[in-house]
C-alpha cells in the first residue's frame, strides 16, 4: 500500500489519528483551519478536539509559547489566538501517568477510567512508537512555538539530569519562563547545568539572569567559547539546532539514547573546559600570559579558522577579534599570525 493510501485508510479509519498526524506535521497552527480543509463536519470536529485534549496530545499555545521579540513588535500574545500545538505520544503518556499517580491516591474509584485513557494512548498513538535503546528518532522543527512546547515537555519528564548550553544572548526566549523551568526542575530533584559565554557576565540584564539562576540551584559555568545551543535530558532527548551558525532557522530534535549520548560527550567535554559561576579565575591571566578569550582565539587561529568564523564562535565583533589576535602576537613576539602559530605550537600552548 503506498503512502497516500495508508494515510486514506488512517482517515477513514480514524480521523482524529489522522487529524493528529497533520498537526504535528504543521507544528502549530489553527485547529479550525486544519480540521476544515479536511473537510471535517462540525460534530466530528469537535469530537476530535475534545479526544486529543482529554488524552493530553494537542493544547493551546498561551505564554508558555510566547516570543519577547514577537510581543514587543507588537503581534498579540499566543493565549489570545486560535493556534494549537501537538504533544508527543511518550510525553503525553509520561505526563498523564505522573498525574494519575497523585490522583489515585485520593480517587482509586477512577482507575478503571484511567486504564481506558492509558490504553488509547498506548494502542493507537504508541503503537510501534517507542523507542528501545538502540532506536533513534529525529525530529526537525522550525517554529518557534512548538520549539517551546518540546522544551516544556522536556522540562516535564526529565527525572535526572538537565544540561544546557547557550552561546548568545537569550534572543527570543523569555528569561521569567527559563527560570520557572529551572526552578521547576530543581525542585523535583533533578540536577541542572548550564553553560553561558562568559562575555555576558559584562551585561547588567544577562548577569542578573545568571546571579538568579545560581540562586534556584542552577550548577553554571561560563566559557569563552560555547560551540552552539544545546539542551539535553537524561539520556532521551536533545534539543540542537538546525544550524549552528543561525539558531533562529529551527531545531532538531533527537530522541533515543544511542544518538544523545554522543551530544552528552560533547556537552561533559565542555562542561569540564568551563570556569564555575563566581571563580574569579576565569578573568585572570594563565600560566602562559593569555587570558582564556586570547587563548581560545589563538587554538581556533592555529586550526586556520577565519576571523568571520572565530567572532561567530567567541560571541564578540570582528574589531575584536582583531584586538585579541594582535595581542597574542606581541605576547609571543611574533610579527605575524603564522610565526604566533609556530612558535604558540613550540612553546606547548596549544597542547
Amino acid at each position: 500500500m503506498g503512502r497516500n493510501d495508508a494515510r486514506t485508510h488512517s482517515r477513514a479509519d480514524d480521523p482524529t489519528l489522522f487529524l493528529y498526524q497533520e498537526l504535528r506535521l504543521r507544528g502549530a497552527s489553527s485547529f479550525d483551519e486544519v480540521a476544515g480543509e479536511l473537510d471535517l463536519a462540525p460534530a466530528e470536529r469537535e469530537r476530535c478536539r475534545d479526544e486529543l485534549t482529554s488524552l493530553g496530545l494537542m493544547v493551546a499555545t498561551g505564554s508558555n509559547h510566547d516570543s519577547s521579540l514577537a510581543l514587543k513588535s507588537g503581534e498579540r500574545p499566543e493565549s489570545e489566538s486560535d493556534t494549537v500545538t501537538v504533544v508527543a505520544p511518550e510525553t503525553a503518556l509520561l505526563r498523564l501517568l505522573r498525574r494519575e499517580q497523585r490522583r489515585l491516591k485520593d480517587h482509586l474509584a477512577e482507575a478503571d477510567r484511567t486504564y481506558g485513557v492509558l490504553d488509547t494512548l498506548a494502542d493507537r498513538f504508541l503503537h510501534g512508537g517507542a523507542l528501545t535503546q538502540s532506536e533513534v528518532e529525529v525530529e526537525v522543527v522550525t517554529d518557534y512555538r512548538r520549539i517551546q512546547q518540546v522544551l516544556a515537555d522536556m522540562s516535564d519528564t526529565m527525572r535526572h539530569d538537565s544540561l544546557s548550553m547557550v552561546p548568545g544572548s537569550l534572543q527570543r526566549e523569555i528569561p521569567e519562563r527559563a527560570l520557572d523551568r529551572d526552578r521547576s526542575q530543581v525542585n523535583k530533584g533533578v540536577r541542572v547545568r548550564c553553560i553561558h559565554n562568559q562575555r555576558f557576565t559584562a551585561v547588567p540584564e544577562m548577569a542578573e539572569f545568571f546571579r538568579l539562576k545560581a540562586e534556584s540551584g542552577v550548577e553554571l559555568r561560563l566559557s569563552p567559547v560555547v560551540p552552539m545551543n544545546m539542551i539535553i535530558a537524561d539520556q532521551d532527548i536533545a534539543l540542537i539546532p538546525l544550524d549552528p551558525e543561525n539558531p533562529s532557522v529551527g531545531a532538531i530534535v533527537a530522541r533515543g539514547p544511542a544518538l544523545v549520548r554522543s551530544y552528552i560527550a560533547l556537552y561533559e567535554y565542555c562542561w569540564h573546559t568551563a570556569t564555575p559561576y563566581g571563580d574569579s579565575a576565569s578573568t585572570e591571566q594563565g600560566g602562559d600570559g593569555l587570558t582564556e578569550q586570547q587563548q581560545a582565539a589563538l587554538r581556533m587561529l592555529a586550526t586556520g579558522m577565519k576571523d568571520e568564523k572565530i567572532a561567530r564562535s567567541l560571541g564578540v565583533s570582528l574589531r575584536t577579534v582583531s584586538r585579541l589576535l594582535s595581542e597574542v602576537m606581541q605576547e609571543l613576539g611574533a610579527s605575524s599570525r603564522f610565526e604566533a602559530g609556530v612558535r604558540a605550537t613550540r612553546l606547548g600552548w596549544l597542547d
